[in-house]
């Protein structure tokens, strides 16, 4: 197993005068009320958790849960109040201020919600900026911005200004331009939530396409859940400061921890989140004709599995037969999680 490209222990965010002090006082029992009655706000409390190369970790939670204030802990936006923070092997919290700078600009890439273009640029000089900040030569930056927009879609707008662009596709222009410094670390937070419904789920498909191509390692905050659940490798649901559950989409459906993260599965379409692979059993005996693929999202196949008598076959890529699901299995997944209001 690969060094974990973004690591975390034990990391607190504390803000107030005396936070350092009641830190250490309290020897790792952070408890938000009693900071809270001393002058202090618990932003993120007792975070642990690894970002593997590649991964898209979604960190979900409702305003004030403290998902930004992570995020900005391990960009070092912000200083954690304790605990220890890793990029790829390097100890972010003891680098000095030209390493930091360093890091940020060759490593890192941030989108926000407000994408600050700059108005008196075209969208092509909004997506070189980062790059001619970099000392990058002009022709160059130019070239790197223009596959930036073709990468984003944007071409044949490359010479307008944002005001002449729609919100979504100013976003696309932020999106290229924190793409354009090429970064390996790529935290995004709350892109999206400015955008229509419409052009939000444009984005969200943008979004992976683009990832699907890139393989970025990527923390991604949202406090809308279906977005979490597209998008997210693993999801990580915080309230008060904590990670309540962090764990994969199909399992914080099908086992969430605590009864925040159920509230919020609730009313999820489960046939639209999980795989067959998620519910399937692993016996292959007695199956009928049918073979759906592991991989198929249940809504897709859901139809032809309760149409069979016997139990279906389930295969992996190579058509080899691991496993089975019973259409009841099906049913159960559907309808057997919700609350019964129906």
């Amino acid at each position: 197993m690969s060094e974990p490209v973004i690591k975390c222990q034990s990391v607190y965010k504390i803000f107030g005068a005396n936070a350092e002090r009641m830190l250490k006082e309290a020897n790792g029992n952070v408890d938000a009320k009693t900071f809270q009655e001393n002058g202090c706000i618990v932003g993120v409390n007792n975070a642990s958790f690894e970002v593997s190369k590649g991964e898209m970790l979604v960190v979900m939670g409702l305003s004030g849960s403290g998902k930004s204030t992570l995020l900005r802990c391990i960009s070092r936006l912000t200083d954690a109040t304790g605990g220890k923070i890793f990029i790829e092997g390097q100890d972010l919290l003891n680098l000095n201020n030209k390493e930091l700078i360093d890091l940020r600009r060759n490593k890192m890439g941030m989108v926000f919600q407000s994408f600050a273009l700059l108005p008196h640029k075209t969208v092509l000089e909004n997506i070189a900026f980062p790059l001619q900040i970099k000392g990058i030569k002009t022709e160059d930056s130019i070239n790197k911005a223009m596959d930036m927009v073709k990468l984003v879609g944007l071409d044949g707008r490359e010479n307008y200004f944002p005001r002449e662009l729609s919100g979504g596709q100013q976003q696309r222009v932020g999106i290229a331009r924190s793409l354009a410094v090429e970064p390996d670390i790529w935290f995004l937070d709350e892109p999206f939530s400015a955008l229509d419904p419409l052009i939000r789920k444009e984005m969200q498909d943008e979004f992976l396409r683009l990832q699907e191509k890139l393989q970025k390692t990527i923390m991604f905050i949202t406090h809308d859940f279906d977005e979490a659940l597209k998008l997210a490798d693993r999801i990580a649901i915080m309230k008060d400061g904590i990670i309540e559950q962090l764990d994969t989409p199909a399992n914080i459906v099908l086992n969430p921890a605590t009864e925040y993260v159920r509230k919020f599965t609730e009313e999820v379409p489960r046939e639209k989140v999980l795989l067959i692979k998620d519910v399937m059993d692993e016996t292959t005996s007695d199956v009928g004709d049918l073979k759906v693929s592991k991989d198929e999202i249940i809504e897709n196949v859901a139809e032809k599995i309760l149409t069979q008598e016997k139990t279906v076959a389930v295969t992996d890529s190579k058509n080899n037969i691991v496993g089975s699901i019973n259409p009841a299995k099906i049913i159960n997944t559907v309808f057997g999680g919700r609350k019964n209001n129906h």
